[in-house]
């Protein structure tokens, strides 16, 4: 048996022993908006509900471990009081990896991510049209647990009004947990899909994705691509040169073309679907 003094070790490795042990978790995914209304979204593990009456929810942005800075939701949420917390479908995971690329303040990441914006009934930020369970919360407290990187920071939000799609719902009219389909965070790369087990999402690159935002709109409003699809695809990091494909287009419908995408982003060639999509943007 390993025995460690938490003291002992670098603040990096002991962040991998307490996301690798703690698992799975549930994510919150967090929108917010500013003082000046700039629109933030973010996803964070560390998370859970911890009383039903009154109905409060509790998550935590730690600060990052290499410079000490607090993130966008952290401020947003001290500034305004209030926040959205989104439950994560599995159609909907690439997408919310996407998200969580720190791009500057006031970059919108439902734009990025490719998300819809749906307005909440009794708070400010908006609820993400896409996750099949959303909350709408007031903040009780934030409680800084310490001032260095790697410090969490808990918020306690209650919840003001839920909204459930009801396509969740069994024949009682409770969430089937097959039919809501959630992810959870592991360490890593590792997820978990409850009816599935583990599976892995790739860190989104330290440099900014392209964003689902820059594919072009006939890839944006497919019928063929999923949610998963265009968020691998805006996680690349620069449009690539059409002539990296060496597929022929012609004679392919659009339809075959998003599906023959649709196959090399299974088969992990994001870069060479982007490419043969852009392909036939051009010949249109």
């Amino acid at each position: 048996m390993l025995s460690i003094d938490p003291a002992t070790i670098p603040t990096p490795q002991l962040h991998g022993y307490l996301l690798g042990a703690v698992a799975p978790r549930p994510i919150c995914f967090a929108s917010t908006v500013s003082s000046d209304g700039q629109v933030n979204l973010s996803p964070f593990s560390f998370f859970n509900v911890f009383s039903a009456n009154p109905p409060v929810m509790i998550f935590s942005p730690a600060r990052r471990v290499r410079d000490n800075t607090t993130k966008h939701t952290l401020e947003n949420v001290q500034a305004t009081g209030e926040v959205v917390i989104n439950i994560v479908s599995y159609d909907m995971v690439q997408q919310m990896s996407l998200s969580s690329t720190e791009y500057p303040q006031g970059v919108n990441e439902f734009e990025k991510a490719g998300f819809t914006e749906l307005p909440s009934d009794l708070v400010q930020p908006p609820r993400v049209a896409e996750a099949p369970v959303q909350f709408e919360c007031k903040v009780n407290e934030v409680i800084p647990l310490g001032a260095e990187g790697g410090a969490g920071n808990l918020i306690i939000a209650q919840v003001v009004r839920l909204h459930v799609n009801e396509g969740i719902l069994d024949e009682q009219g409770k969430i089937d947990p097959v039919k809501l389909d959630p992810v959870s965070r592991l360490g890593g790369n590792w997820y978990g899909r409850s009816k599935l087990g583990l599976f892995e999402v790739p860190k989104p690159l330290r440099t900014l994705g392209i964003g689902v935002d820059s594919l072009p709109e006939s890839v944006r409003q497919s019928t063929i691509l999923t949610g998963n699809d265009l968020g691998r695809l805006g996680n690349l990091e620069a449009l690539p040169e059409v002539a990296a494909s060496d597929i022929s287009t012609e004679n392919m419908s659009l339809e075959d073309v998003h599906k023959k995408a649709q196959l090399l982003i299974g088969q992990d060639r994001v870069e060479e679907a982007l490419a043969l999509l852009l392909k036939e943007e051009n010949t249109e």
